[in-house]
């Protein structure tokens, strides 16, 4: 079995198996963090194949344009990742499920109130 052959019907045919089974959990997948590493892991999957058409084609425009893709990819999953951590997520989910919840001041104020009565019943 020669290298085109292999891709043509094993490596072409897994990858595009594993697109249909990304996109379910993309689609399906209970938080944002899931949906966010299915779509990156799409990206991979696309990436590789890229790389096979390339290399079944003999085209090298194809594998820069595979890497320059790659590089999209992890500059986008380090800016999400850097959103998420901020904080700034969990606050806009809050409030978007339920408008009739308390601001983030209101809740800054409880939080200082809760944590003043508990301070006073401990020095007592």
């Amino acid at each position: 079995m020669n290298c085109t052959n292999a891709i043509l019907y094993f490596i072409l045919p897994v990858l595009s198996i594993s697109m249909l089974l990304i996109f379910i959990r993309l689609f399906k997948g209970p938080s944002l963090m899931d949906k966010v590493i299915a779509l990156d892991l799409l990206v991979i999957v696309t990436i590789g194949s890229f790389a096979g058409y390339g290399i079944l084609h003999d085209e090298v425009v194809i594998v820069d344009i595979a890497l320059i893709v790659a590089i999209l990819a992890f500059l986008s999953t380090v800016a999400f990742t850097y959103y998420y951590e901020k904080g700034d997520y969990q606050i806009n989910k809050k409030n978007d499920n339920n408008p009739t919840e308390q601001t983030n001041e209101e809740d800054a104020e409880n939080c200082n109130k809760n944590n003043t009565e508990k301070t006073n019943a401990n020095n007592e």
